[in-house]
């Protein structure tokens, strides 16, 4: 057994935990596994019982190199130093339904090795067991039928639009208060939902927030399908209610640009996944450097 050690903590050495290491890089999952296991093959070459991550991190780089893959290594880089001495960062993916922002969040949180993933929709259901229907009526419907119950003030407001926008102030309260959390405790946390309209949520300068968009209504219909066999999720509901997420889905990209959040649309979702990869090292970097803080591996 080869022991990591760090610090004052001594773990067993992990392919497993070096392969998400070095995916985070823009690796195929494979290819990453097989550099980890050269990277096991080597510290076992040189006999090393114990072991300490910046020897790792420089074996691993190496490998990258050998392999021809020199800008993955400087990603490579970049996030060993992140994850090492970079302060919490916060991730929010908003977008309508059906448009794949669990399993962003889900790909993200394995390459980022980022712990904690919650859905607003969960943070919601927690909201309707402690607060009536008569009292919050919005919560306890769908996001596309929260209007039902409620009138909109003026005649010339879109009643779902309304509706959605007085569900989304009611969750946003749950939202900001995990995110205050997150903040005070210092971890790194994804949150990913349709509640996640920007203007609603307060970010900070560690958090970043991307807007999930497919377009084209036969496109996010497909998803729905898609999704109804993977899931419980009645694929007819949404279906019949297709017009009113379309709309739903405009008016956050209408929300994203004015406050100019980035718009990735989701065609596939490696390459979704990529373009927030190296949107948050770019941006990561900039705020960094603002705070006196110089990370290597980007240029």
């Amino acid at each position: 057994m080869i022991i990591v050690e760090d610090k004052n903590m001594k773990l067993p050495f992990s392919r497993g935990i070096l392969t998400r290491s070095i995916t985070s890089a823009g690796v195929d999952v494979g290819v990453a596994y097989s550099i980890a296991a050269e990277v096991m093959k080597e510290l076992r070459k040189r006999k090393k019982k114990v072991v300490s991550k910046n020897e790792i991190r420089e074996i691993t780089y190496k490998k990258l190199l050998d392999h021809g893959y020199k800008r993955e290594a400087r990603r490579y880089i970049f996030w060993s130093e992140i994850r090492r001495r970079g302060p919490p960062m916060i991730l929010l993916l908003g977008g309508t339904t059906g448009v794949g922002k669990s399993t962003i969040a889900t790909e993200l949180a394995f390459r980022l090795g980022i712990r904690s993933v919650i859905g607003t929709d969960t943070i919601r259901e927690v909201m309707r067991k402690m607060v009536s229907k008569e009292l919050l009526p919005t919560i306890h419907e769908s996001s596309f039928l929260a209007w039902r119950d409620i009138h909109a003030p003026l005649r010339e407001v879109s009643p779902l639009i309304y509706g959605f926008e007085r569900q989304v102030s009611h969750v946003a309260v749950g939202v900001n208060a995990i995110i205050e959390r997150a903040r005070k405790e210092g971890f790194n946390t994804i949150i990913e939902g349709i509640h996640l309209v920007p203007g609603y949520i307060a970010l900070d300068d560690m958090s970043f927030m991307y807007v999930i968009r497919v377009e084209g209504k036969e496109a996010l219909k497909s998803r729905f399908y898609a999704r109804g066999m993977q899931s419980l999720r009645p694929t007819e509901y949404y279906l019949r209610h297709l017009d009113e997420i379309i709309r739903i889905q405009e008016f956050i990209v209408e929300k994203a640009k004015e406050h100019k959040i980035p718009i990735i649309d989701n065609i596939e979702v490696d390459v979704t996944v990529n373009l927030i990869m190296e949107d948050l090292m770019k941006r990561l970097t900039e705020k960094l450097k603002r705070k006196g803080i110089e990370v290597e591996g980007i240029t």
